[in-house]
């Protein structure tokens, strides 16, 4: 797998900003700076309590940062890491008021995007010798689309549409409204730039049918049986780039990149997987 390039600072900074007001509130941290020495300084490791790949590490890091730029962090397994239980990913050393304050918003986010990176492995290994390629989905959490799109691609997947001005996808409801696939499609290519791409939902054989033969880019294959997923497949091959979706998980993935489909979409993936368990481990005098 090639790395993902890093995250800008830029897409995360205000994210980061907005989670440390919203856990220091009005008041700020009660309990560290009641109990806490104002001189007191620690060294710390960020620590995998559970095995899983590591994703969102320097996101981790500017929210210490931002509380204290003299915090300082030393990476022993960045991002894009396979880490087992007990493996230390950072050492933190600083300040010790600023450090306990920022822990709980750098876990949450570590976690999460690590736990998304490693689903995302999974399912990607689930496929391995087939051609077909994991991607997300547009459900993901709001206001951290780009973090989350970001931790599939450390995953080793590949990332959909991130907004709805990207692509054109026409689904059924667009359909019905539009008086079936052919009106649709033509509206959307009438409205569309030289680089847009067209991509319609299809539920049936004769769905696949209109669609190919108003020419679009891509099918979204949805919720098909292996079979008739098989014989779309088939009947679109060489034509337009072929996607299947609906109810993918690690153990069901294999069977639907035999079919030979270029993309298959799984939502999970960021809206529903578990958290990677991470702790900040302070070490004592």
């Amino acid at each position: 797998m090639t790395a993902p390039a890093p995250l800008s600072p830029i897409l995360y900074e205000a994210i980061a900003r907005r989670a440390l007001e919203e856990d220091l509130g009005r008041g700020g941290d009660l309990t560290t700076d009641l109990v806490v020495p104002a001189t007191a300084r620690l060294v710390a490791r960020l620590v995998a309590r559970t095995n899983g790949r590591i994703a969102g590490l320097p996101v981790a890091a500017t929210v210490f940062r931002m509380l204290d730029g003299a915090i300082a962090i030393d990476t022993v397994a960045g991002d894009g890491r396979d880490v087992a239980a007990g493996d230390v990913l950072a050492t933190v050393e600083g300040p010790a008021r600023p450090i306990l304050t920022a822990e709980r918003c750098a876990l949450n986010f570590l976690g999460h995007l690590s736990g998304i990176a490693s689903a995302t492995r999974d399912v990607v290994a689930a496929v391995a010798g087939h051609p077909a390629r994991i991607v997300c989905t547009r459900k993901t959490t709001p206001g951290l689309r780009a973090l989350e799109k970001y931790a599939v691609r450390v995953g080793g997947g590949a990332n959909h549409r991130f907004g709805l001005d990207d692509a054109v996808l026409i689904k059924d409801n667009h359909r019905a409204l539009a008086g079936g696939i052919g009106p649709a499609v033509a509206r959307a290519r009438d409205g569309i730039g030289h680089l847009v791409k067209i991509e319609v939902e299809v539920d049936t054989l004769a769905d696949l049918g209109e669609a190919l033969d108003a020419n679009v880019d891509a099918v979204l294959l949805d919720n098909m049986p292996l079979d008739t997923l098989a014989e779309a497949v088939a009947l679109a091959k060489g034509r337009v780039i072929t996607e299947a979706s609906g109810t993918v998980t690690a153990s069901s993935a294999a069977a639907i990149a035999a079919t030979g489909v270029d993309l298959i979409s799984v939502g999970w993936i960021t809206h529903s997987a578990p958290a990677m368990d991470v702790a900040l481990d302070v070490e004592t005098p």
